[in-house]
């Protein structure tokens, strides 16, 4: 089987083309910028009004470079789905001097000739198809697995809220890390930039037929399949990112407790405390949200903590604790542990489904 896994994440985006019948060290690896940043790059190259189509993809910066852009005296214009990249809620992004146009505006509407067209989304399998045929290699392959990052969305609740509690609601009790990974027709509807994925593959490569997970989980899971961590039973394992840190506990191949926080709001020290707390099930929810995380349970405490297990870009603030820590490196390589967790949650699913 062959399976092309992509993880987008803040600054890069991560490819792994695994072929089941060699081992995955040897399969064939690709880190380039994260999407963002090109679309920003190009928003600050631009030197005209410019009309977004496309849909929902991880904003990054692309709110700030076009406002930078509207500095310079020129308009910005969005399609509805492409604005909500900026916010879901399109009276926000209005409120930003955004113009909202009408879809297909741009080939309907002669007042937009004149516009530079930039078109919005996560994954361009097409980009990629012609990256590998530049080496003469072929992408055909028999499985799709896409990870973003995905707040989710609801009128009712902020949206740090609302992820928290969607990742509770997916763990009623301990399950496989790799249960993350949803089919495309199992992708909830309040998971919009998820959806958007889903939606622009159809539209530009309806061959394949996606299967979606959550960038942190994605990661969980690849950390799991480092040779040194096959060896544990009861640890914990976080992703340290240049946003988000996410943190889970770990006994018998099945997560006990999570907690996720704002990398930016952590000490080594809290970094520490909570660590502590989640490996004896006495961490509380309140206590991360109050400090502006996302939130904290603990289904279960974990028996002993056999080692912290690191991942992720920021993985160096784990240093300044007193924790016994490991690096982990699935598949011998710290660029693709995302990638290596959807290539085995894509064979979990398979296998059980």
């Amino acid at each position: 089987m062959k399976i092309l896994a992509i993880d987008v994440g803040t600054g890069t985006e991560d490819i792994l083309l695994y072929d089941s019948e060699k081992e995955i060290e040897n399969s064939m690896k690709l880190v380039i910028p994260s999407p963002h940043l090109t679309i920003g790059q190009m928003i600050s190259e631009c030197e005209s009004d410019i009309y977004f189509d496309g849909v929902i993809m991880g904003g990054g910066k692309i709110k700030d470079r076009c406002l930078e852009h509207m500095e310079k005296g020129y308009k910005v214009v969005f399609e509805d789905l492409a604005a909500r990249t900026i916010r879901d809620n399109i009276d926000q992004v209005k409120s930003y001097g955004f113009e909202i146009a009408e879809d297909n505006a741009y080939e309907n509407d002669s007042s937009y000739s004149n516009y530079a067209r930039i078109s919005l989304k996560d994954v361009d399998v097409n980009h990629l198809i012609d990256i590998f045929s530049s080496f003469d290699l072929d992408l055909e392959v028999d499985e799709l697995i896409v990870a973003v990052q995905d707040h989710g969305y609801s009128e009712d609740m902020g949206d740090r809220d609302f992820r928290f509690e969607k990742i509770k609601e997916k763990l009623p009790e301990p399950m496989e890390p790799e249960t993350f990974a949803m089919e495309a027709e199992e992708v909830p509807e309040y998971f919009t930039r998820m959806q958007s994925v889903i939606k622009s593959l159809a539209k530009d490569n309806p061959e394949f037929k996606p299967v979606l997970m959550d960038t942190k989980f994605a990661s969980i899971a690849g950390v799991c399949y480092d040779k040194e961590v096959l060896k544990l039973n009861s640890f914990v394992v976080m992703d340290i990112g240049n946003g988000h840190t996410t943190v889970a506990s770990i006994e018998d191949g099945k997560i006990q407790g999570v907690f996720e926080h704002h990398t930016r709001d952590l000490t080594s020290q809290r970094l520490e405390e909570l660590v502590l707390a989640l490996a004896d099930g006495t961490i509380r929810h309140e206590d991360v949200h109050g400090e502006g995380g996302h939130g904290a349970f603990a289904l279960n405490p974990i028996s002993k903590l056999e080692k912290v297990i690191v991942a992720g870009p920021k993985r160096a603030l784990i240093e300044g604790t007193n924790l016994d820590y490991y690096h982990a490196a699935p598949g011998g390589d710290v660029m693709m542990t995302g990638t290596v967790g959807l290539v085995k949650s894509m064979e979990f699913l398979r296998k059980n489904k």
